[in-house]
Order: C-alpha cells, then sequence, then structure tokens
C-alpha cells in the first residue's frame, strides 16, 4: 500500500541519518588518525546522558549545545593522555585500550545515572506534527534529525574538502614531519580532529536520546550497526558513510514494513511443510524479524564482492 512505502521511507531516512550521525564521527576519526575507536558508541551514550541532566536544569536546547562540547572535550583529554600513548605500541594496543574504555565508560554511566531508562523528552517546541499524510502524523522532532543530519554532512564535506582546515588536517596526516615544519602542531590537530569525532558521537546522543530512549545499554546496541556502515561505506570516505547508512536504514524499515514471510513464498512455490517439521520454526519467519540481520549481511556481501567498500579507497 501507498502509505505504508511512504512512511517506511520517512522511516528508513529518519534512522539512516541518525546512524550517519554517529559514524560520521567515527569516519573522520579514522580517515584523519586511522583508528577504530570501539567505544566511539559510548561517547554517543554519553552525549544522551549529559543533555539529559542538563535538559533537567537549563531545557533541551543548553543541553543540544553544551552536552556535545562536554563530550568532545572528554575525547580530547582521552586522546591526549591516554590514546597517544597506546598509538605507540601500534593498532592492536589501541583496539585494546579503546574496547576496554568502552566498558569503563558503561560502568561510570551506571554508577553515576543507575540501571534505569532515563525520562529524556523531546522539546515543547517540536512536539506537534510536522505534517499528515495518509491519515498519519509524521513528528516536527523527527523533521528536525533530517535537518541537523544533512547539515553535519554538509558542514564536514565543505571543511574537510573545501576549507583550509581541512588542507591542513590532510596534510597532518600525509605528510607529519613537513606539515610540522611549516609550523603547524600536528599532535593539536589529532587531539582537535578526535575531540570533534566524539562531538558528533555526542551530538548524535543529544538527537536520539528522546527517540531511542536513553539507557546504559544503548551504546550497545548501535556500536556494531556504526562499524558495519564504516565498512560497507568505505573505510574513511564520508560519502561512503551516509550511502551505507541510508541503505541500511531504508533496508530495516521496508524490512519491518513489510508483512511477508516465508510461508507466503513457500505458499507462491506451492510447498507445505507439516507442523512437526524439525525445521518448523524456520518456515514461519517472518522479514521483520530478520530485519536486524540484514545489515551484518550486507557487511558480508560488500566483503566478499567489493572489500574496499562502497566509496572506500583502501581494505
Amino acid at each position: 500500500m501507498p502509505e505504508i512505502l511512504v512512511f517506511a521511507t520517512l522511516n528508513g531516512l529518519v534512522t539512516g541519518l541518525l546512524l550517519f550521525m554517529l559514524a560520521s564521527g567515527l569516519t573522520v576519526i579514522f580517515s584523519m588518525m586511522g583508528v577504530l575507536n570501539f567505544a566511539h558508541a559510548s561517547f554517543y551514550m554519553l552525549g544522551a546522558y549529559f543533555a539529559y541532566s542538563i535538559s533537567l536544569w537549563f531545557g533541551y536546547w543548553t543541553g543540544l549545545i553544551v552536552a556535545p562540547l562536554l563530550v568532545g572535550a572528554l575525547g580530547a583529554l582521552v586522546e591526549r593522555y591516554g590514546l597517544r600513548r597506546v598509538h605507540q605500541q601500534g593498532h592492536v594496543a589501541e583496539l585494546v585500550f579503546t574496547f576496554g574504555l568502552a566498558f569503563l565508560i558503561e560502568e561510570a554511566v551506571q554508577f553515576f545515572w543507575g540501571p534505569e531508562t532515563r525520562n529524556y523528552q523531546a522539546p515543547e517546541l517540536l512536539d506537534f506534527p510536522l505534517f499528515t499524510l495518509f491519515g498519519q502524523e509524521f513528528s516536527a522532532y523527527r523533521g528536525f534529525m533530517l535537518a541537523i543530519s544533512m547539515s553535519i554532512f554538509l558542514g564536514l564535506y565543505h571543511t574537510l574538502t573545501r576549507s583550509r582546515v581541512g588542507l591542513v588536517i590532510q596534510a597532518a596526516i600525509t605528510h607529519p614531519q613537513m606539515t610540522a615544519q611549516l609550523g603547524h602542531n600536528v599532535p593539536l590537530i589529532f587531539t582537535m580532529v578526535f575531540g570533534v569525532g566524539t562531538a558528533l558521537a555526542g551530538l548524535a546522543g543529544v538527537i536520539a536520546g528522546p527517540v531511542l530512549t536513553t539507557f546504559p545499554g544503548m551504546a550497545l546496541g548501535l556500536g556494531s550497526i556504526v562499524f558495519v556502515i564504516v565498512v560497507i561505506g568505505g573505510l574513511g570516505s564520508l560519502q561512503g558513510a551516509l550511502l551505507a547508512s541510508l541503505l541500511i536504514g531504508l533496508l530495516q524499515s521496508y524490512a519491518i514494513a513489510a508483512d511477508v514471510g516465508v510461508p507466503d513464498l513457500l505458499a507462491m512455490l506451492g510447498v507445505e511443510f507439516p507442523g512437526d517439521h524439525p525445521l518448523d520454526d524456520l518456515w514461519t519467519l517472518h522479514l521483520a524479524q530478520v530485519a536486524p540481520v540484514l545489515p551484518f549481511l550486507l557487511l558480508v556481501l560488500v566483503l566478499v564482492f567489493r572489500p574496499k567498500g562502497l566509496l572506500g579507497k583502501r581494505e
């Protein structure tokens, strides 16, 4: 039905752009520094919790501005006093460090905020339907999420490809010694890049918290998907991350909206299995039940047929 297709597309776009907002920070960090930060989703969770606490005193809009800055500052401190020293030991040490950091942040969140789900609400200013189509409402807050996500992509793309700051960052990656001789502080550039990447994760948490709920397991729920997006899009490719995010968001949304299952397909083929068949559970599956697995299936296919990713340049 057309209304199901339209709203599945809209929900897929919202989900995809939200995933991009989270994956963009990891993409920036990897493309600039070559670091796969396993704690990236944990900074996303911190953004939601910081914004929740700030909103209790100063409102949602103050949290939207201050929380990502706090997360970015924390990320910069992690790079300066932790990751920079670990970097000397190689990539394995970096992965172990960020993996342990993810557990540390999760335990800290539960210690300070508790294990309960927090009642982090969207602002009243955006608590109205943006439009009504086929008798269903599309909230203004979801439209706000779409606008913020696209603004982030355009801002990052312009900064990294068209601005002097982007040129200096690219030079610091490829020719650090020459960049330092030109008077640029290369270690400070890396610290700022890591801080900006974690701040983007924090911003994603601020935006997603009211929609996906704010609880200690929210990082675990999206952490693996973020790495899937980065690999499918192509390691270090911002455009690839956007394409992969939209692809996964739409794929999952269409799978959930489609009321199609294995029984329907078997009926079309004229095949019927008895109820006591050993694989009875498999024959009764519906597409919505396997929707969470689809991104990982897509990851396997991309790694088999295009290891560089959709728009990547390195394997």
